[in-house]
């Protein structure tokens, strides 16, 4: 039975992505690989200056993952395709992409994050107050501080030093995710648009290859 709608959760999603690659239309490169001046930074309690923590080298965005916080898009943006790499300097551990950030005023705002933790890329945390109809709280139980939808799939990450992609469609505040090339999850918000974030929570983290399609 579990196997029948994940059938029918896979056909969906096809088609899903099927029709918005139809409607594509502009194509923006939102890191140009020489320097950040198309986002914004957020620092918890400004405890250094933000080019010490989000810089540029060799052609990648260089994230420290010390102190919290996260850079993110000056324009607010709803109905497209996202394609990010990420790769490990070192260890792997943790950062993330926030999608539809409603605002940006702390190191954890009302948005949905791509998880990109070591061995959970592909969940979504729910930041801010931020909801997903996907995610379920059983009754009696307090609402977590950062509740997960988690993903369909077992983790589809490569090693340390190795390069991923993630590929994220959203459409009317649908949200659907795939980890080089697998599909990991799907969730539903009532948010339509808002900044795209790339986060700063763990060690040093690269990007590259940020590219937005608008449909």
């Amino acid at each position: 039975m579990k196997k029948n709608k994940m059938s029918v959760l896979l056909l969906i999603v096809a088609a899903f992505i099927g029709a918005v690659s139809v409607q594509a239309q502009k194509t923006v490169t939102l890191f140009n690989g020489k320097d950040l001046l198309n986002w914004n930074f957020i620092v918890d309690k400004n405890a250094v200056p933000a080019d010490q923590v989000y810089s540029v080298s060799d052609g990648f965005i260089h994230i420290k993952g010390q102190p919290f916080g996260y850079m993110y898009t000056k324009e607010k943006y709803g109905d497209y395709k996202l394609n990010v790499e990420w790769r490990w300097v070192g260890e792997a551990t943790n950062s993330g992409i926030f999608l539809l950030i409603e605002e940006t005023n702390n190191p954890f705002p009302n948005g949905i994050e791509c998880q990109l933790a070591a061995g959970k890329a592909g969940d979504f945390v729910l930041l801010g107050g931020s909801d997903l109809i996907e995610f379920h709280q059983r009754p009696g139980t307090e609402r977590p501080a950062f509740p997960v939808v988690e993903r369909a799939n077992p983790s589809s990450e490569n090693p340390a030093g190795e390069w991923n992609q993630v590929t994220i469609y959203v459409k009317d505040g649908v949200i659907t995710v795939f980890i080089n090339g697998v599909y990991q999850n799907t969730g539903t918000n009532k948010v339509k648009t808002g900044h795209i974030g790339l986060q700063s929570e763990g060690k040093d983290i690269q990007f590259r290859n940020v590219v937005l399609t608008q449909y």
